[in-house]
């Protein structure tokens, strides 16, 4: 792999991607009384992840980069929450839930990754 010169290099960003794409999937058979409220609260809170990857991705100092990627993280949690709330309304199937949860995780684990990573590279006493 070369050199990462976008936020579009990162896996974790690409991973991100797919997943804001598969929720915009997922909440198109939400019923029609939930287009102002669930399924625009999912896309939102999707959409912040990769934006607040993006954003981070250029900013300058750790303590900068971190704060967006930790708000992506809070992003993540509350599409976890909303899920668990589609499937309790019956709004999606569990086996659904359970993989859309596991890619969940493992987007949350790979944030952590790069809150760790961009930490060390500015500050190699950590």
């Amino acid at each position: 792999m070369g050199k990462i010169q976008s936020f579009t290099d990162l896996i974790v960003w690409q991973k991100a991607h797919k997943f804001v794409l598969q929720i915009y999937k997922l909440t198109n058979n939400f019923p029609r009384e939930e287009k102002y409220s669930l399924v625009d609260q999912l896309r939102r809170a999707s959409v912040s992840i990769t934006s607040n990857i993006s954003e981070g991705f250029y900013r300058r100092t750790s303590i900068d980069k971190s704060h967006f990627y930790f708000m992506s993280i809070g992003s993540l949690a509350e599409i976890q929450n909303q899920l668990i709330l589609a499937r309790d309304l019956g709004y999606i199937e569990n086996n659904i839930f359970q993989k859309v949860g596991k890619e969940s995780v493992e987007i949350h684990k790979l944030i952590n990754g790069l809150i760790r990573s961009s930490s060390t590279k500015h500050n190699p006493k950590s």
